[in-house]
């Protein structure tokens, strides 16, 4: 009785052995093989990150203090002038 216990022990731990050698991902680091892997999170992440070095088409208008006062006088006189009709998107022609 104590072989037959003894050799169904190496049976099922030979076949345990087995059934998990068929997980092995193979020698290195395959389970990082696709290199795709978070690419995700790095496109949220670089999308939340600002250019430090923006590039514009038109060039920031100067300005002085004397038009920063009168902006705050029109303010506070309530008569603000009405900005430019901007579109924020294109039409198709």
């Amino acid at each position: 009785m104590a072989t037959n216990t003894k050799a169904l022990r190496t049976v099922l731990l030979t076949a345990g052995v087995i059934a998990t050698a068929g997980c092995a991902t193979g020698s290195g680091n395959d389970f990082m093989a696709d290199t795709s892997w978070g690419e995700a999170n790095r496109r949220t992440m670089a999308a939340q990150v600002i250019d430090p070095n923006p590039v514009y088409e038109t060039a920031i208008p100067p300005t002085t203090a004397q038009n920063a006062v009168a902006a705050i006088d029109r303010y506070y006189d309530d008569a603000v002038k009405e900005p430019d009709e901007v579109s924020t998107t294109a039409s198709p022609e």
